[in-house]
């Protein structure tokens, strides 16, 4: 063993915050931590001491707050940022309809005539990218495939899948209805922010909470991956209880922009989303003029590889509740309005067990998709399709697989390498699109067990 690397100098103090390092695919840096009370700026001695609203902000700049939680609120649950900008978010120009998304929905009642309800188990093939003659940004893109609720209740959730070819130019987006967790699957997202910039590259899940503006740009020329946006609640870690202090996603894991602002007097639109409803204006600047910032309301991403499996050691499986990375509450007292479950490579070492996902009947509804490799049990689903199990209805793998794992030497197993899967688990009644089921050209029901 090589000796170790001595400690240059001892007697040492910080001199800045700890912040990440760029890489080869991701310029950008971070600050470490969920759910932090951050602080960033882009020029030093912006942030205001002993207040928020100074009579007058340095370089006149100004001050301006965005809340993800009413004033009143439990501490513990409070949740703002302050920004200070070069020009207030009020300085736009009349709003006006934006031309309709036709396959955006958000309202998921029995009443609407374009969500249909079934207890029948889907698959979906791999979402198609926009045609080249086509130019589809990430807004566009968006195509919604179940969900269940209504964001005017501010209850409930939507999965979408988004599929773009384009990048947004001088076009911000502002999400009213709720937090979204974007997963790419294919092209990474440059994804620029009031709070400053992200790239998410297909193995990472960026958040991006509702009311907070962001513009996607695609440097791999495109974009593929999905969408869960959930109303009315926002996305925790976990409790971990007897798994104890230590294990699946660790706070330190999650990344957050550091301050970063432009000086843009050109023209710009922000197109915003309510009750699933496009609506847009224009201003006379960019919406990402933020000089620097403080709070706990602010965009994150996290790399699904970091997840740290608890997996069973002896025998009998452990519920895929292990696998939660995030978690939103519901107005029921412990139960999610969502879970967001990854699985990633893992060792098989059990025994008298039946390994593979046991045969169940789920109060959750379950939709699940591979951002990359080959699901290790069957052929779905593939990357960049999905695949939909309702709630209570049977599911399970085939006859084949049951045989070969009810004979099969245990023998402890690598599985899942160089593979992301991953699943919505959502406690309700879950609804479908007629884009899903009629026009995305994806659709076919799913059959096991040899039937």
């Amino acid at each position: 063993m090589a000796p170790a690397e001595p400690i240059p100098f001892t007697g040492a103090t910080a001199t800045g915050a700890f912040t990440t390092t760029p890489s080869p695919t991701d310029p950008y840096i971070y600050q470490t931590g969920f759910g932090n009370r951050f602080a960033s700026e882009a020029l030093p001695g912006v942030l205001p001491i002993g207040c928020n609203t100074p009579q007058r902000c340095k370089y006149d700049l100004i001050s301006e707050q965005l809340n993800g939680t009413p004033f009143v609120s439990l501490r513990a649950s409070l949740l703002h940022a302050w920004f200070y900008r070069i020009q207030p978010s009020v300085a736009h120009k009349s709003l006006r309809r934006h031309r309709p998304n036709p396959d955006l929905e958000a309202v998921f009642t029995p009443g609407n005539a374009d969500v249909v309800f079934t207890p029948q188990d889907h698959s979906w093939a791999a979402f198609p990218f926009p045609p080249n003659d086509e130019a589809v940004d990430f807004v566009d893109g968006l195509k919604t495939i179940a969900g269940n609720g209504d964001p005017a209740a501010k209850e409930g959730l939507v999965v979408h899948v988004y599929l773009a070819n384009k990048s947004m130019d001088r076009r911000a987006f502002c999400n009213n209805d709720g937090d979204m967790l974007i997963l790419p699957q294919e092209g990474r997202l440059d994804i620029q922010t009031e709070f400053g910039k992200l790239m998410v590259s297909p193995g990472e899940l960026v958040v991006i909470q509702a009311g907070m503006k962001f513009s996607v740009k695609l440097p791999d020329g495109v974009g593929r991956g999905y969408v869960q946006e959930v109303f009315g609640c926002h996305y925790e870690l976990p409790e971990l209880g007897p798994v104890g202090s230590n294990g699946m996603a660790q706070p330190r894991d999650f990344e957050t922009p550091v301050a970063s602002f432009d000086v843009d007097q050109s023209e710009w639109t922000v197109v915003v989303k309510l009750v699933g409803k496009l609506f847009a204006y224009e201003q006379g600047h960019t919406p990402f003029d933020v000089v620097a910032w403080h709070g706990n309301y602010a965009p994150y991403k996290y790399e699904l590889g970091r997840f740290i499996n608890s997996a069973t050691v002896d025998r009998d499986q452990s519920d895929p509740s292990i696998y939660c990375v995030l978690t939103t509450k519901s107005k029921v007292p412990g139960v999610s309005t969502a879970d967001f479950l990854v699985f990633t490579p893992k060792w098989q070492v059990s025994r008298n067990t039946f390994r593979p996902p046991y045969y169940h009947r789920n109060v959750c509804t379950e939709l699940m998709g591979m951002v990359c490799g080959k699901w290790a049990l069957s052929s779905l689903p593939e990357p960049g399709g999905l695949t939909y199990e309702p709630s209570y209805m049977p599911h399970g793998e085939s006859y084949d697989l049951w045989k070969q794992a009810t004979t099969a030497d245990l023998v402890p197993l690598r599985v899942g390498e160089e593979a992301i899967a991953f699943m919505m688990h959502i406690p309700s009644h879950v609804s479908l699109t007629r884009y899903a089921l009629e026009r995305c050209g994806m659709a076919f029901v799913q059959t096991s067990w040899g039937v």
